[in-house]
C-alpha cells in the first residue's frame, strides 16, 4: 500500500473519491513529463502555482501542465492590479509544499483559489497529492466539498 499524502487524508475524511498515481522519481518531473509518465493527456493534468498580488495578498492558480499562466488575466481574476510568482524559496514556509509537489489542498494556509477554466471540461483531473511523483485523479465537482475555488481563463494564449 502507497504511502499517504496529506492530501489523500483531507479527501478520505471528506470521502472524496480519487484515484492516486504514483511513480518513482528523485527529483521533480515537469508537469508534461508527470503527465507522460502516468498516461494521461496533458490538458488533463493541472500544476498549482502560487502567487503574491501587489496587495501582498496570496493567490493559488491551477492551469494545466502544458501552458503557461498569464499573469495579468490572473491579476484580474481575483480583482488584484498585478500578481507575480513567489520565489521558490519562499513556497515550502508559505504552503507547506515544495516545488514540483504543491497542491491546492492542504497548505499551511487557505489562499484564494482559481482554477483555469478547462478543469470543468472534464470528468476527473489530475493533480499533485502534495509530493513529488505523487498525484490524484477526482472530479472537479468533488473537490468543492474540500476547498473553495473558482474558475477563469488564466493561460497565455498564442497571438
Amino acid at each position: 500500500m502507497e504511502e499517504k499524502t496529506n492530501v489523500m487524508r483531507i479527501l478520505d475524511q471528506k470521502k472524496v473519491k480519487y484515484i492516486p498515481h504514483t511513480y518513482e522519481t528523485e527529483v521533480a518531473a515537469s508537469g508534461t513529463e508527470a503527465a507522460d509518465i502516468i498516461g494521461l493527456e496533458h490538458r488533463r493534468v493541472f500544476k498549482t502555482l502560487v502567487t503574491v498580488g501587489k496587495s501582498a495578498n496570496h493567490y493559488v492558480f491551477v492551469i494545466p501542465v502544458e501552458n503557461e499562466i498569464d499573469l495579468k488575466k490572473a491579476a484580474k481574476a481575483v480583482g488584484e492590479k498585478s500578481v507575480e510568482m513567489i520565489k521558490a524559496k519562499d513556497l515550502l514556509p508559505l504552503t507547506g509544499y515544495i516545488h514540483g509537489g504543491c497542491s491546492p489542498i492542504g497548505m499551511k494556509k487557505f489562499f484564494k483559489t482559481t482554477f483555469h477554466n478547462t478543469a470543468d471540461d472534464f470528468e476527473s483531473i489530475v493533480f499533485s497529492a502534495g509530493k513529488i511523483g505523487c498525484h490524484i485523479q477526482l472530479n472537479i465537482k468533488d473537490l468543492s466539498k474540500v476547498i473553495r475555488f473558482g474558475f477563469a481563463d488564466l493561460i497565455k494564449t498564442e497571438e
